[in-house]
């Protein structure tokens, strides 16, 4: 698949969130095998993700000692999805080598320990690697708007911490944690209150998220490392 950079105009947009499209994701297949580098704003364009572009991504889901789950609300700075409500960080692993370590999913716990500081301050002890929990991949596409999309094989991570927070501003507009019931009741009247989620983190409530969360203390028989969930 050959990487298309199509100039973009960047007016109106975020400096900061302009600069961070220059990162490089990691290409893959549909089986989840990198195949190369392109830049974030490559990968998020509607027109390369319309050819079949598909990259690596991760969605932690960060719950305290009372099991209540961390959620954000996306940045209205951000450029896809702003100000919607999701899970506590997603983002992407990046073409260097620790975070391309396909052993034990460590390139994508390494890449979810540094978003989780970068967006929400939460310093790396206390989110050590070896307590992140790969539970299975999703393959999912969903457009933002127009011109912006994503198209990802997503690594959902799940872990149990009481963390502190610093939150930058740019990246995160809100924060709260919520119990299982609170959730179910956020996703019911979403559409009444005039909510809005990110589509990753609707179609894991749907299909995953309360069966997870009642198993939180063994987590062992929600592990499936070999299937990719197409939820296409």
């Amino acid at each position: 698949m050959l990487q298309q950079d199509t100039s973009v105009d960047f007016s109106g947009y975020d400096e900061e969130q302009v600069r961070l499209m220059e990162e490089m994701c990691i290409l893959v297949d549909e089986n989840d095998k990198a195949i190369g580098p392109a830049s974030k704003k490559t990968c998020h364009l509607m027109e390369n993700i319309n050819t079949g572009m598909l990259h690596r991504a991760f969605s932690v889901f960060l719950f305290n000692s009372r099991n209540e789950l961390l959620l954000q609300q996306r940045a209205s700075e951000k450029i896809t999805f702003p100000d919607c409500y999701t899970n506590t960080c997603c983002s992407h692993p990046l073409y260097v080598p620790e975070e391309l370590d396909e052993a034990e999913q460590m390139g994508v716990k390494r890449a979810a320990q540094r978003k989780l500081e970068h967006e929400l301050g939460i310093k790396p002890e206390q989110v050590p690697l070896d307590k992140f929990r790969y539970l299975t991949r999703i393959h999912y596409v969903s457009p933002s708007d127009g011109q912006w999309g994503e198209h990802e094989i997503d690594y959902i991570l799940f872990i149990k911490a009481d963390v502190d927070l610093d939150v930058n501003e740019n990246e995160v507009g809100s924060v709260k944690y919520v119990s299982k019931e609170e959730m179910m009741e956020i996703i019911e009247t979403a559409e009444e209150t005039g909510t809005k989620l990110t589509p990753w983190f609707k179609l894991i409530d749907t299909n995953f998220l309360y069966k997870w969360w009642d198993q939180l203390d063994d987590l062992s028989a929600c592990v499936d490392t070999e299937t990719i969930h197409r939820l296409l």
